[in-house]
């Protein structure tokens, strides 16, 4: 540290500075209230005296929130964080003076039994856009752009579902979680995501901890099968030109490979011959 710093650095010791504090509370009071304050006092201290200065009601709860600029956001701080030392970030102009219209000031405002905070004399703002600014604040958690489970989703209406399909199709992600039920769209091409490797990868896992995939539904059939000694039954509904003969198929190959521990056999051959004979005998 050089001389000059050392300089400024004890300067500050001991010196109160006077903070320029607006309570927006539900009772209107527009004038700013000013009170001094030390480094060492904690945005607690601060929140006492001007309980105090002002009379308010000392069994709600109070905090500060700081404003940076004119119109900026707010940010809350904490009952050990000290004002002093956010005033002394801001521009030297800001450090004794710091009206409402120029920025850099602080607000009193009152937490809610629920820990949020109560704004008043606010111009309405959507929750949607209120819950955007949020998240770009980082004070949300950022939104999944896509649920691989139904169950999953925020909010459950029709559109949330179609959209969320959609959102995943278009990820080449045709398959999706309702639970237990998987949801199957017909992408009318051949996707590069029922070869070996993929049986091998669902062999003996649960049921979702692992992307949606038919292999995933042949996989825990087959394995309850073995474990309770009980057939199990798998349904495979839509309408026409939905792609129930190829899933068939799918699950035909994965059942084989599983029960053989092979990807090619006769057995599985026979079965995918009888297939199409079984739909018109059927129709």
């Amino acid at each position: 540290m050089s001389r000059s710093d050392d300089k400024s650095a004890r300067s500050h010791v001991g010196r109160t500075y006077s903070l320029c504090i607006y309570p927006r509370l539900s009772a209107v009071i527009s004038t700013c209230c000013s009170v001094l304050a030390s480094k060492e006092d904690t945005s607690a201290d601060v929140i006492k005296k001007v309980v105090a200065l002002l009379g308010l009601d000392s069994s709600k709860n109070y905090v500060l929130a700081e404003v940076k600029e004119s119109g900026g956001e707010e940010w809350v701080l904490e009952g050990n964080d000290s004002p002093v030392q956010r005033v002394l970030l801001w521009p030297r102009r800001a450090h004794e003076d710091h009206p409402q219209n120029e920025g850099y000031h602080f607000l009193l405002q009152e937490r809610n039994t629920d820990g949020s905070i109560r704004y008043v004399h606010l111009q309405s703002v959507s929750k949607e856009k209120e819950d955007r600014r949020l998240v770009e604040r980082g004070f949300l958690p950022r939104q999944q752009e896509d649920y691989d489970d139904l169950c999953n989703l925020p909010k459950l209406t029709e559109n949330t579902i179609l959209e969320n399909l959609k959102t995943r199709f278009l990820k080449h992600k045709i398959y999706t979680y309702a639970g237990s039920i998987l949801i199957a769209i017909n992408p009318f091409k051949f996707l590069p995501i029922y070869n070996p490797k993929y049986v091998k990868m669902y062999d003996n896992h649960t049921l979702g901890k692992l992307e949606p995939h038919i292999f995933a539904i042949a996989d825990v059939a087959y394995h309850t099968m073995l474990r309770n000694h009980v057939n199990q039954c798998i349904v495979i509904s839509g309408e026409s030109g939905s792609g129930k003969t190829q899933s068939t198929n799918f699950l035909i190959h994965c059942l084989t490979a599983l029960s053989q521990k092979g990807y090619a056999s006769g057995v599985e051959r026979t079965i995918l011959g009888a297939g199409p004979v079984l739909e018109v005998s059927v129709q």
